[in-house]
């Protein structure tokens, strides 16, 4: 048997990926972050699958149930929101798999920056405006930032910024960024990127804050900061330039 860790995507069932579902489908097991799953996707369990929300659990039952199946030789599918790379609390349950010696995989998902960018519909990382993102976040009850790691370090390099899990710190956000950036900079706050509920709010680091206590969005919102959120007069990539010599297009190719 196997653990399959799972990358649900965003929100949107149909945003989760291929392979993500068919190993929903055939796993007799599903372990699935009830807060931030879908309902939909649990319809692709086959029948008589044990079908767990993990939300009220704590580590040592999430494992138990990993350790139950693996004793009955049972797949189980793990689905974790957006992608596993960041903030998914995987890396201790494997760490726990790892010392019991239970196999397991892990397959990528849509993170919320490319669901909240695509529903911005901007590109990131525009050419001569910004060339780098920076997916961070503030300190929280369940996990301290550590020291070097501050808003501040990375708003110094004019990057553009996915700061996740601090809508509820917008003041303290706005009050580090704002000598970097200036209060002009454009911010874009997505709540629940894909889901039916998509909440968008597009304004400046003077007035988002105020934006964000109106419309009452405490959790669940991703906030986009810098240049790259409104800028048009930026400069074309080379890459499709007529002028530029590729592998696959000759210089003066069509």
């Amino acid at each position: 048997m196997t653990i399959h860790f799972i990358g649900a995507g965003p929100g949107a069932p149909d945003l989760i990926t291929l392979r993500g579902r068919d190993l929903i489908a055939a796993a007799p097991v599903c372990l699935y972050a009830g807060s931030l799953i879908p309902q939909a996707m649990l319809g692709w369990c086959p029948p008589g699958a044990r079908i767990v929300d993990t939300a009220p659990l704590a580590l040592d039952a999430i494992v138990a149930e990993m350790e139950a199946a693996h004793r009955a030789g049972l797949d189980v599918a793990r689905l974790h929101s957006g992608d596993l790379s960041i903030w998914s609390a995987c890396g201790e349950q494997m760490r726990r798999l790892d010392a019991l010696g239970i196999p397991y995989t892990v397959t990528p998902g849509v993170p919320a920056f490319a669901a909240a960018a695509a529903a911005l519909k901007r590109e990131l990382t525009l050419p001569g405006v910004a060339q780098s993102l920076v997916l961070t976040r503030t300190s929280g009850r369940a996990s301290a930032m550590p020291e070097m790691e501050t808003l501040a370090t990375f708003a110094a390099s004019g990057a553009t910024l996915a700061i996740h899990l601090s809508i509820h710190v917008i003041e303290q956000v706005v009050a580090e960024l704002t000598p970097f950036y200036g209060a002009g900079c454009p911010v874009a706050v997505v709540f629940r990127a894909s889901w039916p509920d998509e909440t968008i709010l597009r304004g400046s680091l003077t007035g988002i804050a105020e934006q964000v206590r109106a419309s009452a969005l405490e959790r669940t919102a991703l906030i986009l900061v810098g240049p790259a959120l409104a800028a048009e007069d930026f400069g074309e990539s080379a890459l499709y330039s007529l002028d530029y010599d590729r592998r696959f297009r000759p210089r003066g190719g069509a």
